[in-house]
């Protein structure tokens, strides 16, 4: 394939030229193409051909511009300044970035921020890079993530494009679902995982891949090497890809590329019984969790030395020996946020698999409202709605593919306490009777009695609380195994964002009306892309919140809409200004 490495941009980067003149959706589509290339390249296994066109992609305007516009633009820490201090906000700076930056081998030093971890009194330590040091690895991690995607192992699901949480928890179903016995389960956890992989290690998996051009080597390098800056104080660091950048969790994955190929290579010969110790044998991780299943708790049990003897060779990283346990599906187990697990039926007969919310995450979801609740005993109803249905509404559509019904049910009953609690509470000193509050709060709509809402003088609703047990429950397909971004089906993966389970109800609402296309840029919705509500008549305006007045945009052409919006506005203020002066 031909490839005009600066399509519609001109020999040189143009900084009189508008940024937001510049034509994206032939920015897009030639990064796309030359991904799909090298992907294609990597397939048929043509090195010469993928040396070729990272050569393009790596001399490319229009490489640094989308990476430019990725991290000042789509980004939602793009206000978040690096040791530097820098943001970058006008067009100016973004233009001279982009004339600038280039893979040159060299980093600052990476901010130390700390964060809590979630359900943990601990903090997680996160490197904040400079704005620089992001481009430079949105350019490598564009160049270089068609290269892993096509050679990565089909039970990888953290990190990548196009998978998520369900894909991996659809195929723990796939894994136990058909044991009528039940199966063994190694619950693993790697220590530290981020900061503690091998430099030699993540250079020798990033050759292994067929990567082996020094620029890269080199670039790699240094930001490992970069070290961090913690309340002034430097530290150096020699290993780990510090949470935080752009392309951690791509190396990070790079960095275990083989486990999965390395034990179903082991069980193929364990004890000579090849092929019934295979079909029954499935490993599945995400990120830094991951789980092995088998019939025999012998093999379970091997597998954990085999993973312990393959870490010890040089990965640097261990396993987490308070987290990394051996159970039984009977017993169930907890794995990214779901509890997995077979139920005996049929006077124990039977076994019938089941995932459902873990209770830490029904728990920490309870006590999130429990907060809001507590913290907002004087905003009004209509506040505490609009606070309340959006965590409502995340929560349950995340579980809206496991058999949560029961589990949504009791979330509403526990809901109902609490707001009762917040009600009544407020009118402790006037002494307000019961039914008083019940009628002043809580609404009849439709079938549903006892709804917390607001009404208009006409008791015709308002605003009213979302219900957990709304939700619809509908399995998930789990991704095909073999299947990448870059191969071209765009039909296959468009269907999927459609049905994203992690996507609000609205957007996948508007994407399907929209058909997948954002109608500001007239580009394709991508997996990474962040999309955003737009009011097409804008609310200061009197646009109102319905299905006919929005429309999804990509982030950086909600921004820019936004600001055509508001200069249009200013614009007609200042003539009908005029025009009443004149007047």
């Amino acid at each position: 394939m031909k490839h005009n490495n600066n399509s519609s941009l001109g020999a040189k980067l143009n900084p009189d030229q508008k940024w937001n003149q510049i034509k994206w959706a032939k920015v897009e589509r030639f990064v796309l193409r030359l991904e799909r290339s090298i992907a294609k390249a990597v397939e048929h296994h043509d090195f010469a051909t993928v040396a070729k066109l990272r050569r393009i992609f790596r001399t490319s305007n229009n490489v640094r511009l989308l990476s430019v516009r990725k991290v000042t633009q789509d980004n939602r820490g793009k206000r978040t300044a690096g040791v530097d201090g820098k943001v970058i906000t006008s067009e100016k700076d973004r233009w001279q970035l982009a004339s600038n930056v280039s893979i040159d081998g060299k980093s600052n030093p990476l901010l130390r921020v700390w964060i809590p971890k979630s359900n943990s009194k601990e903090l997680r330590p996160l490197g904040i890079p400079t704005i620089e040091d992001r481009v430079k690895q949105t350019m490598l991690k564009l160049e270089i993530e068609p290269i892993y995607e096509v050679q990565a192992e089909p039970n990888v699901y953290g990190f990548r494009p196009a998978r998520s949480v369900h894909d991996a928890i659809e195929a723990c179903f796939i894994a136990i679902g058909c044991k009528k016995e039940g199966a063994w389960v190694l619950e693993g956890d790697f220590s530290k995982f981020f900061d503690n992989i091998n430099k030699e290690h993540m250079l020798k998996m990033i050759k292994s891949l067929g990567i082996t051009d020094k620029e890269t080597l080199q670039q790699v390098q240094a930001w490992i090497k970069s070290g961090v800056i913690d309340k002034d104080v430097f530290t150096k660091t020699d290993k780990g890809t510090p949470q935080g950048g752009v392309i951690s969790p791509l190396l990070a994955n790079i960095a275990l590329h083989g486990m999965e190929n390395m034990l179903h290579d082991w069980v193929d010969t364990w004890k000579g019984t090849k092929r019934s110790n295979h079909q029954s044998f499935s490993v599945i991780r995400y990120a830094d969790d991951f789980v092995v299943i088998h019939k025999d708790q012998e093999v379970i049990e091997e597998a954990k030395q085999r993973i312990e003897e393959w870490l010890d060779n040089g990965v640097g990283v261990k396993l987490n020996q308070t987290k990394t346990k051996i159970t039984h599906t009977t017993k169930g187990f907890d794995f990214l946020g779901f509890n997995v697990r077979q139920y005996r039926v049929n006077n124990g007969s039977k076994l019938k698999f089941l995932t459902k919310p873990s209770k830490d995450k029904v728990i920490a979801h309870m006590e999130s409202i429990r907060q809001v609740t507590k913290t907002m005993r004087a905003v009004s109803t209509e506040t505490l709605i609009d606070k309340l249905n959006p965590i409502i509404t995340g929560w349950s559509n995340y579980y809206s593919s496991a058999a949560s019904k029961k589990t949504l049910n009791w979330c509403d009953n526990q809901m109902f306490l609490k707001l009762w609690k917040w009600a009544t509470r407020r009118h402790n000193d006037d002494h307000k009777s019961k039914r008083w509050i019940k009628n002043r709060y809580f609404k009849r709509i439709g079938t549903r009695n006892w709804v917390f809402a607001t009404v208009d003088d006409k008791g015709k609703p308002i605003k009213w609380l979302k219900s957990h047990a709304d939700t619809k429950i509908v399995r998930h397909v789990k991704v095909k195994g073999t299947k990448h971004v870059y191969d071209g089906d765009t039909i296959y993966w468009a269907k999927r964002n459609v049905r994203n389970p992690l996507l609000p109800t609205r957007v996948k609402k508007l994407l399907s009306k929209q058909k997948g296309i954002c109608p500001y840029c007239s580009s394709p919705f991508k997996n990474d892309d962040i999309m955003e509500i737009d009011h097409i008549i804008p609310k200061s305006e009197g646009g109102k919140d319905i299905y006919q007045n929005l429309q999804l945009l990509h982030g950086h052409c909600h921004d820019s809409k936004t600001l055509d919006d508001n200069r249009r506005f200013e614009k007609e203020l200042l003539t009908k200004s005029d025009w009443d002066f004149v007047k």
